[in-house]
């Protein structure tokens, strides 16, 4: 079926819609129920309204914009609606919309009011195009640059990046560095494969022990930093001193070899800056590993000069 613009409706279209066969285009009565839509809309909407047929829909008996929508979005895409009917520009905003088969995909829509010759608003414009590509390459970019490929943990930029928002946030907590003993002879006595396979079991051991709100992270090649937030040091000391422990007691069989694998740790508070809190981490870190390995240190209180 025919679209029915008016002029005025195609001269709207024409300057909100770039050349594309992928691209919606949607018109709503005043209260946001779509009276006329391109066939490529048919896929959105759940099965249970039906979904939503290309052409005109009826005023009042079409479905709904939001029936489009999911619905942790329902409220940001009728606010859209709301200020397009009261003459606002609104520019393109990005919400995931729900298709037929119960999938969700990631659209984007931009919203016009249809005025008539006396300036009243009588419905809405709209384009919609999908975002699923961009979305999905921006994802693969977020994860190839925050994350560890080998762990799947976040890496340090992504560990740096999250310290600081702590920091500024002035949020409690505090910081523990874990690092695997004797790694680099691993690696030569048994080769990188092997090695491979230790730090994902130490990775997992990690995943298995800490809090859901902690966060882990791979700083370096066999070193390791979790961010616990709202914890004392006694209660720090006792979540990393656990790993420590369970670590040492596991036989771990990687490969065809059996071999104990152990760890230093250290803690400190979170404190003013990130240079000083990172420093403080990793001195106690040091003293773990001059005093034999396999043993957490905290980090040794500042003593105040006198006099």
């Amino acid at each position: 079926m025919g679209m029915n613009f008016t002029f005025q409706e195609s001269s709207v279209l024409y300057g909100m819609l770039a050349e594309s066969t992928t691209d919606v285009i949607l018109k709503t009565d005043p209260k946001g129920f779509i009276v006329h839509a391109t066939s490529a809309i048919a896929e959105l909407g759940h099965r249970s309204s039906g979904g939503v047929s290309g052409g005109d829909c009826g005023t009042l008996v079409g479905p709904h914009l939001l029936d489009l929508v999911a619905p942790e979005a329902k409220q940001q895409v009728a606010r859209a609606h709301a200020r397009a009917m009261a003459g606002e520009d609104v520019d393109w905003i990005e919400f995931p919309a729900v298709t037929r088969d119960e999938r969700r995909r990631w659209f984007e829509i931009r919203l016009r009011a249809l005025l008539r010759h006396d300036g009243a608003p009588y419905g809405v414009l709209g384009v919609m195009r999908s975002v699923d590509e961009l979305r999905s390459l921006s994802e693969r970019l977020f994860t190839a640059t925050y994350s560890d490929p080998l762990t799947g943990l976040t890496n340090r930029t992504a560990f740096i990046s999250m310290l600081e928002h702590m920091l500024e946030a002035g949020m409690d907590g505090c910081l523990g560095l874990f690092s695997i003993d004797f790694f680099r002879t691993i690696n030569m006595q048994y080769g990188q494969s092997v090695g491979d396979e230790v730090l994902t079991v130490f990775s997992d051991l990690l995943r298995e022990m800490l809090r859901t709100e902690d966060i882990i992270s791979r700083i370096g090649s066999e070193r390791f930093a979790v961010i616990l937030p709202r914890v004392t040091a006694a209660e720090a000391e006792g979540i990393c001193r656990r790993v420590v422990t369970t670590l040492a007691e596991l036989k771990q069989k990687v490969g065809t070899s059996h071999f104990a694998m152990t760890a230093s740790a250290s803690v400190a508070r979170i404190g003013t800056s990130l240079d000083s809190t990172i420093e403080r981490a990793e001195m106690a870190l040091f003293v773990a590993k001059a005093k034999g390995r396999n043993r957490l240190e905290m980090e040794k209180p500042v003593r105040l000069a006198v006099g």
